[in-house]
C-alpha cells in the first residue's frame, strides 16, 4: 500500500553542495538554498519567514542550523 511509505528527505550531494540561508538587513527576509562549492553559487529553495520554517527545512533535509552558512 502506496500511502503507508514512509516519507523519505530529499537527497541532496553533502560533497558538492552546502545548505545556506541568505539573509536580509532591511526586512529580516530569509532565503533557503544551497551553495554550490565549486563556485559559490547560491540556488534558492524556499523563503522562511518564521523560525518554524527554518526548522522545518533543517528537519527535511537533515542538517542542523549551525551547519547553515549565513549570507547576507
Amino acid at each position: 500500500m502506496a500511502w503507508f511509505r514512509r516519507e523519505r528527505a530529499p537527497a541532496f550531494d553533502r560533497d558538492r553542495l552546502q545548505p545556506a540561508v541568505r539573509r536580509s538587513y532591511c526586512n529580516r527576509e530569509m532565503t533557503l538554498g544551497f551553495i554550490e562549492k565549486e563556485n559559490g553559487r547560491f540556488h534558492e529553495y524556499c523563503c522562511a519567514n518564521t523560525q518554524a520554517e527554518l526548522e522545518a527545512f533543517c528537519a527535511k533535509y537533515g542538517v542542523t542550523a549551525q551547519d547553515l552558512k549565513t549570507i547576507y
